[in-house]
This record gives C-alpha cells, structure tokens and sequence, in this order.
C-alpha cells in the first residue's frame, strides 16, 4: 500500500497553530452563531470551525491533487518541491502553477481569471480549509486569487490536531468530489486521484462510490491511466519524455478507445491491440475526435500503407510465433507483424512529438506523418460515409420494426384496459399499408433478383417484381 508523501511541517507551523488557538478562543468567546464547515473526516460527518487567517501566513499544498501532473511541467523546480516544499521558490512554482492551463501550464488558466473576477466582485463565498500548521488543504486556488487582489484575510476551516498526511490528501478529495463545487480537477489529475485510491489497496466499487462514479467507468479510466504511462515510456528519447499533462485535452478520444478496444477484444485480442495502436498514433498527432473514428482494424492496410514516405515505413523481420515469460519456463504468443508494425508506427511519433516539444521547433517526421493520415483519412472517411449511406435505409426499416414490436405491447395494454382508440388504430394501418405498397414499388424498380424480404414485401402489397 502507497502512502501519501509525508512533507513534514512549514516553517511558521508553531506561529500558525498559537494563531488559529487564539482565533478560535476569540470566537468562542464572541457568542452568537459560529461559522462552520462540514467535511468527511475519517469515514464520518463532522462540522469544523471557520476563522479568519491572513494570506501570507498560510502555505500551499504540495501534495494537492489538483495540480499533480502539472508539476512535471519544469524539472528543477519539481524536483526543489520535493525536496523543499515550504521554501519561497517552491511556495512560488505552486502558485504559478494554480494560475495555470492544466494543458499547457505556459499560458494562463481562463477559469483562473474567471475566479478571480467572481472573487472581486462577490467575495469569499464558501470558506477553505487548513491545518492547524497553516497548509491549505482546500481552497489553494482560492488563495492565489486573493493574493493577487490584494485581499489580507481568507475564511477557513480549521483541522483537527491530530491531522495527517493521509488526512490531508482524503479530506481534499472529499471536498473536491461534492457535486457543489465549481473548478474541477482537471482530466489527467482525475485519473491520478484515482490512480492514489488503487495504490492504497481500496477496490473499486468503494472508490467508484467515493468517485460518484460506476465501477467500469473506474476500470475504464484505470486503463487510460496505464495506457498513457506506456505511452510515455515508449516516447523516451535520452533524457526526455512526454508528460502526462500533455494528454489533458484527450479525454473523449481516449474513452472511445477505450470502449472500442473492448468490444474488439470480446473477439481477437489481436485485432483489439492493432485498432488500439492505430488509433494512439492519430491521437499522438493530435487529430479530432471524429478523424479518430475513421480508423478502424484495417486502416493501415487499406488506407494508410499507400500514403507512407520510405522513411515511417516500419519494416519488421518474421515475428517469432511466441515469446518466453521471463522467470517461467513458459511461453505466449507473441504480437503479430501488423501489431508489431503499427506499435513501431507510433512510437516514431512518440520519440518525434518528445523531440518537438523539447526542441520548440516543428518536426519533419511529424509533418509528413500528418500528410500521409491526411490523405488516408480522407479516403477512410469517403468510404465511411457511402457505407452509410448503404445502410441508411435498412437502418430505418429496422427502425421502424422495433416501433411495430413496440405496437404489439401497446396493443395488449390497451385491450386490458379497454382504451384503444379503433378508428385511429385503423388509419394508421392504412396509411402503413399505402407506405408498404409505395416501398414496394420502389424496391421492384431497384432489386433486380429480390431476396426473400423482398419478395415477401412484393406478394404481399400485389406489385409485380421486373
């Protein structure tokens, strides 16, 4: 089990406590009605008491979930947090962060500035939430934007004394996960929150329901989770990877992938790895969501071969037909040579796009890349739209099967409770019968060797068949 990191205390931790004691003091002592806030606190209810702090006394969070993949997004200044959270240089990179865009923490966060305009404008609605060491446990982003207008005090909650680490990271997510609360998690730093809960060992119908959540929507971001850190790995180059974060923005590309690897899987888990590689590398390009549904199993053969320049051309020799576990004396198969072929594809944009975010400066590989998909993908999505178009009129026929079947209930209800409308009943039928002959007609010009619906349709409505 995984623990949260123990950050220890701040510097001005004993200053802080003997504040918040003579503050809470001063309210008891004022009489009236006190201000308290109500958080989940150890698997129970408990209202805790809200005082007025000064800003600059309070420290932000290191651990908060709110920004934990962002942190990545400059090395030196991540690894000083680790190693020194409560410093002045720390203190500065979370709150640079929290100003940020959880995509791309170099430009700024409009829900910040959203934030902070309400903030101006209303105040302090709902209080945050410290320890008793001045860490902000809820309401870092909060603090930020009172900082930057210039605000002295924020309303907070007090902790119990006895608070935690593990309390810390808890009462956040409880906080962050009621229904109320206006700035989300963003995507990649929802998945890691979950990601926290697994590696605690809770299963995953009690993180579902502390997630609001069903259990397969918990397995399905599970696996987006481990699909992206395989992601990064295989995009290493020397020293430098991709990040989590830069996936942020692909949330609805990655469920559909997700829900379409299952369902290939219910039948080859073959033809589930090569739809799931050809579809990462249009993401990793950074196509939209509906270019991604063009590709299907057979894109790269049928589309995509055909468009490659020589040089993302991903030869492969003859593929061992196993491979040994290591540590067992056993063997599974191995990957095929077009799986083999599409994984190597996208790991040439993984390596490519690490390059190009590191370097500033566009790639060559990434650009003919996007040509050949381009023109790939347009001639997927051609084909996609006349099987559309083929299908458009079974699809209404069957349609229009489900309603009749559907009638057939209707009918049975209605003659129990004696509350059929008879006249409307049989005009309706006469009008079905005049669409069916009108159908019939047509389909004796369009069929020439008619098939047993057909047929059926043609003996039934009197139209002779061509």
């Amino acid at each position: 089990m995984q623990l949260p990191v123990n950050y220890g205390t701040p510097h001005r931790a004993e200053e802080n406590r003997a504040l918040v004691r003579q503050r809470l003091s001063e309210a008891h002592n004022t009489g009236g009605l006190q201000e308290t806030l109500t958080i989940e606190w150890r698997g129970k209810a408990r209202h805790v008491e809200v005082i007025d702090m000064p800003v600059e006394n309070l420290v932000y969070n290191p651990s908060t979930h709110r920004i934990r993949a962002q942190r990545s997004f400059d090395p030196a200044q991540e690894q000083e947090l680790n190693n020194n959270p409560w410093s002045e240089e720390s203190q500065g990179y979370l709150a640079f962060l929290l100003r940020a865009l959880p995509s791309d923490p170099s430009k700024p966060d409009p829900d910040f500035e959203t934030l902070k305009e309400s903030l101006r404008e209303f105040k302090q609605n709902e209080p945050g939430l410290i320890t008793q060491d001045g860490i902000l446990v809820n309401g870092n982003t909060r603090c930020v934007a009172l900082k930057d207008l210039g605000v002295q005090h924020i309303r907070v909650g007090v902790l119990p004394e006895s608070c935690t680490w593990e309390d810390i990271s808890a009462v956040e997510l409880s906080l962050q996960l009621r229904r109320e609360h206006k700035r989300e998690y963003s995507y990649i730093n929802r998945l890691l929150s979950i990601d926290e809960q697994v590696s605690m060992g809770r299963a995953v119908p009690d993180i579902a329901r502390e997630f609001r959540m069903k259990p397969k929507s918990v397995e399905r971001d599970i696996w987006i989770l481990t699909t992206l850190r395989d992601l990064i790995s295989r995009s290493r180059e020397g020293d430098r990877q991709l990040r989590l974060m830069d996936f942020e923005d692909q949330q609805e590309k990655l469920s559909e992938l997700h829900r379409r690897y299952q369902l290939e899987s219910a039948a080859s888990k073959e033809r589930a790895d090569l739809l799931k590689e050809n579809r990462l590398a249009a993401i990793t390009l950074g196509y939209s969501k509906t270019d991604v549904r063009h590709i299907e199993v057979d894109f790269r053969t049928r589309y995509l071969d055909r468009h490659l320049p020589e040089e993302l051309r991903t030869s492969t020799p003859d593929t061992p037909t196993s491979t040994a576990i290591p540590g067992l004396n056993r063997k599974v198969r191995a990957a095929s040579t077009q799986v083999t072929q599409a994984r190597a594809f996208t790991d040439i944009l993984l390596k490519a796009r690490t390059e190009e975010k590191s370097n500033n400066q566009a790639s060559p590989v990434l650009q003919h890349a996007r040509e050949a998909l381009n023109s790939a993908l347009k001639a997927a999505g051609k084909d996609s739209l006349i099987r559309k178009k083929q299908r458009a009129v079974s699809d209404r026929i069957d349609e229009a099967r489900a309603e009749i079947e559907q009638s057939i209930t209707d009918l049975v209800l209605a003659r129990a409770s004696s509350s059929l409308d008879e006249d409307a009943y049989d005009d309706a039928l006469a009008s079905l019968r005049d669409a069916l002959a009108k159908l019939a007609v047509e389909s004796a010009r369009t069929i020439k060797v008619p098939g047993d619906g057909v047929a059926w349709l043609l003996e039934a409505t009197g139209v002779e068949g061509k």
